[in-house]
């Protein structure tokens, strides 16, 4: 496993996850609702943007690996999956979208294990749908962490109209993903 910076901030970033999904288990004299909702906003945007920046780093400064690449997907997911459950936990989320989020996640990513396996895994690149959805949910989940009214921003109100966006990019992406894999799959299947 390289030691590198981008690969730290993505090991930092799975760090994060207890942090997010840990402050609504502290006792209420430490941390009050609102403080809760605050901490796990800031934690959860700091991974996010250490999501963004490994990457870049990686790119920039030259140190992309085959561990980096593996490991930043995962913890992608596991930033998602552990935000949404927080969220169902505080009625925030809908099972459903929660569903669709974290299913496609899990398919797509079994897709892309077996694509590699049989050696087309660049069929299954990350597309530009793809990306539309991340971005989606990176903003709406800390608008649904935050909550609360800014004023005359609902930060609740717009989180669940994006993270609906996020579940339609997420179906559009699982169907744009199965679409390319599918004449391996079909070609495989038929032997």
């Amino acid at each position: 496993m390289p030691l590198n910076i981008p690969n730290l901030l993505t090991w930092a970033r799975i760090l994060m996850i207890p942090l997010v999904m840990g402050v609504f288990y502290v006792p209420a004299e430490w941390l009050s609702p609102v403080g809760r909702d605050v901490a796990a906003t800031i934690f959860f945007t700091l991974a996010a943007v250490t999501d963004w920046f490994d990457g870049w780093l990686a790119r920039k400064l030259g140190q992309t690996s085959a561990f980096g690449a593996f490991l930043d997907p995962v913890a992608d997911k596991l930033m998602v999956a552990a935000a949404l459950a927080v969220l169902l936990q505080l009625d925030r989320v809908d099972a459903a979208i929660a569903f669709i989020i974290v299913g496609r996640e899990v398919t797509i990513s079994a897709l892309r294990e077996w694509m590699a396996k049989i050696g087309a895994a660049k069929s299954v690149a990350v597309s530009f749908v793809g990306k539309l959805k991340t971005t989606a949910q990176m903003i709406a989940i800390p608008m649904l962490l935050f909550h609360d009214p800014i004023g005359p921003f609902d930060p609740h109100a717009w989180g669940t109209w994006l993270i609906y966006v996020a579940a339609v990019l997420t179906l559009w992406s699982m169907a744009y993903y199965l679409r390319k894999a599918w004449p391996e799959i079909s070609a495989r299947t038929s032997q």
